[in-house]
């Protein structure tokens, strides 16, 4: 059970592909993908099939709805992420403690089902690793203590008052824990000492189990894309410790909420909630903040998405109390600014734009400022003029062409819910006769394209259709559920991706697959 650092990987997107899929879609008998021998077999699929990318979804832990764009931090990772078969391979789990498991849906995550289930595991492997680890072992879990203080030690503390005060929301609790008073929070501290250490000990196995599959990852030639969402949950350790960074009111409310306007997903925008930053404070500190998060990000990922890249350039913000994001406006951020000063301080940014929705001549400008590809959907394509910057023919080389985000339905959904008079349009663009296999014929022209960088949901490799997709925009709940099953990556499938990723120069220099 040593435990040895990461080290970067070189970033290299020069012609590849690669496949999205967040963890908790891995198949498994404990009701949600995991960072265990599932994880492994996906990335054996990914350096089998010719692929050099592997795209999450965010991972920290999840809050209402079980949405990883809404976590409890910015910076911590999902216990329930964790795999009990490590745990028990690192002898912190026994064979008795995981042979009563219940049964679950191998095609849904039944979120409260799991957490229920898996808890009192975690709460075992944490009580034997106090008894059973060695000294080294302690030396290693308090280094990571000690490296990761300033984000863990508030962040263990929030959960721990997080459970003592019934899961209310930090804005509610009394006003001197609320608000921070030290002599509070120490009071507290002490009664929940032993909370504390679970917290801490959460975090330590899944950053440990995470290193370790990325490790596994790079060394198949193969680098993860991670995914940082431009706002942090209200209700999280982030803005809880850090009021000063964002927009809130006397009493802790968000007085500014994020959202976007009305846009191709909803007629009325989209009203997330969070609260939108401070940047002037954020400024004057040199964006601390914001330089720790990336930091961090980059010791655990190769490449990082930006989601709601626009936001850097100005952001749409809707006063509190309303109900829709239609009455907001925009505001102007500090997005070169900031970036100048990341650049600064963490060199060249391997950094993707999620440069989707109402994108105006100031947002690209940003993005190519700092030579960060943007995002093309192919869904997106079809259905206007030739001036469609989503037709491959209008990309740019210095683009991550995907047949659809985590957002959209999947590319068989898609396609079986346009008109007569639409799917002609994209079957003759497509020069097909039939929309059978049409999931493959997009992944083609994907692959096929100029594009440097190209991404394939599993749904679509799979050729699922709506019930297999993983969000509906604007949806609060049943959202982030789909899981595929364990044989469903075929060796025909992986062939025929291996095959198409040669013929479209996508596939490692010198493989001799």
């Amino acid at each position: 059970m040593t435990r040895s650092p990461v080290t970067q990987a070189p970033v290299k997107l020069h012609r590849v592909s690669g496949l999205l899929l967040h963890p908790t879609s891995f198949p498994g008998r404990f009701g949600i993908g995991d960072l265990g021998p599932e994880a492994r077999q996906f990335i054996d699929f990914l350096a089998d099939s010719g692929q050099q990318l592997w795209q999450v979804l965010p991972l920290g832990p999840t809050g209402f709805g079980n949405s990883p764009y809404m976590c409890y931090s910015a910076l911590a990772g999902n216990p329930m992420l964790i795999s009990p078969e490590r745990l028990r391979h690192d002898g912190l789990l026994d064979d008795g403690d995981l042979a009563n498991f219940p049964e679950f849906s191998p095609d849904r995550v039944e979120y409260d089902r799991v957490v229920a289930a898996k808890t009192p595991l975690l709460q075992t492997a944490c009580e034997n690793f106090k008894q059973r680890a060695t000294s080294e072992q302690r030396s290693q879990f308090q280094q990571f203590c000690d490296s990761k203080a300033y984000w863990l030690d508030d962040y263990a503390l929030f959960m721990a008052l997080k459970r003592d005060q019934q899961g209310s929301s930090w804005h509610t609790w009394e006003p001197d824990l609320a608000h921070r008073k030290p002599e509070v929070l120490e009071q507290y501290s002490r009664r929940l000492t032993a909370e504390i250490f679970y917290e801490k000990f959460l975090q330590f196995e899944f950053f440990y189990q995470w290193s370790e599959l990325r490790r596994y990852a790079n060394s198949k030639n193969i680098q993860i894309i991670g995914d940082i969402p431009i706002y942090v949950a209200h209700d999280s350790a982030d803005v809880w410790a850090n009021p000063e960074n964002f927009s809130l009111d006397e009493t802790g409310k968000p007085a500014l909420m994020a959202g976007v306007p009305p846009d191709y997903f909803s007629e009325t925008g989209q009203l997330w909630g969070n609260p939108v930053y401070e940047w002037e404070h954020l400024q004057k500190s040199e964006f601390h903040w914001w330089v720790q998060r990336f930091r961090a990000m980059l010791d655990y990922v190769d490449l990082i998405r930006i989601d709601h890249f626009r936001g850097f350039e100005a952001f749409w913000a809707v006063d509190q109390g309303e109900e829709t994001a239609m009455n907001g406006r925009w505001i102007k951020a500090p997005g070169m600014e900031f970036f100048e000063v990341l650049r600064e301080k963490l060199g060249k940014l391997p950094i993707l734009a999620e440069d989707l929705g109402v994108i105006t001549p100031e947002v690209e400008e940003l993005r190519d400022r700092f030579e960060f590809p943007g995002m093309k959907i192919l869904q997106f394509a079809f259905g206007s003029d030739p001036g469609n910057p989503y037709l491959p023919f209008n990309f740019s080389r210095n683009s991550v062409v995907y047949t659809g985000t985590h957002d959209n339905n999947t590319t068989v959904g898609w396609f079986e819910s346009l008109s007569s008079h639409e799917r002609e349009n994209v079957l003759g663009y497509l020069g097909c006769t039939s929309p059978e296999g049409i999931h493959w014929d997009l992944i083609r022209l994907a692959l096929s394209s100029i594009s440097n960088t190209a991404i394939i949901p599993v749904q679509d490799l799979l050729g699922f259709g709506s019930d297999a997709r993983m969000n509906v925009p604007s949806k609060a709940e049943g959202n982030w559920q789909w899981r595929y099953h364990s044989h469903a990556l075929t060796s025909e499938i992986r062939d025929r991706l291996c095959k198409l990723t040669k013929l479209c120069g996508r596939a490692p220099a010198h493989w001799g697959h």
